[in-house]
């Protein structure tokens, strides 16, 4: 970006004239609406629609945030893998809350998803590595995600040593595995003309209701 275009940050916005979002239109749950919308931005065309923000916090409540990919989704949240030596990883065990976002803006939507994290069950975490390609399996071995490295030829070799390791199947690392985001919050975020966004949002509550829709101003 040059100078011109730096310039101009405070200029750049574009007018979104979607169909509103209205709460008879939602679906009975967040998972289901969730898997709605992510359908939707499947059709869409989106590259990597399953692509979520998640920020989490070490034990000082200071933030970090990264790309993951959305790989289970279902009533008891959102499932992402990872490199259980990872900062999310460890930010997770120190802090167990994060929040996601989908950010699905040729479509002029969002969800963003707050709560609770845990792992998820060793047999969950064997059973979608075994789905994965084998050069992404060998990854979960090789990297140490997170760590600093030397550089790049460190990572390569590590590579090597293990694909030499595992000529056949490639067992999962006790070190990888699954985090589930266990929403307490659900936001879904329908861009409107004027920044008069609709903001509806599914929160967990303590009765036996479960759950509420709210309307929030944009």
């Amino acid at each position: 970006m040059g100078t011109d275009e730096l310039g101009r940050l405070a200029a750049m916005r574009r007018e979104y004239a979607a169909i509103g979002l209205a709460e008879a239109a939602l679906a009975p749950d967040w998972w289901s609406q969730l898997r709605a919308w992510l359908g939707d931005a499947v059709s869409a065309g989106l590259p990597e629609p399953n692509a979520m923000v998640v920020a989490t916090a070490d034990a000082r409540g200071r933030p970090s945030a990264r790309t993951v990919l959305l790989k289970g989704l279902d009533e008891r949240g959102l499932v992402f893998f990872t490199n259980y030596g990872s900062r999310k990883a460890a930010e997770a065990a120190a802090n167990p809350y994060a929040s996601a976002v989908f950010p699905w803006h040729p479509i002029d939507r969002q969800a963003i998803v707050c709560g609770g994290v845990e792992r998820v069950d060793r047999a969950e975490t064997e059973a979608y590595f075994a789905t994965r390609p084998r050069a992404a399996q060998l990854g979960a071995w090789a990297s140490r995600q997170s760590q600093v490295i030397a550089g790049r030829d460190d990572l390569e070799e590590a590579y090597g040593a293990v694909d030499r390791r595992f000529p056949d199947r490639v067992p999962t690392p006790e070190h990888w595995g699954g985090l589930r985001l266990i929403p307490s919050t659900v936001e879904f975020w329908q861009g409107r003309e004027a920044r008069l966004h609709d903001r509806l949002r599914y929160r967990r509550t303590d009765d036996a209701a479960g759950w509420v829709v709210e309307r929030l101003a944009p």
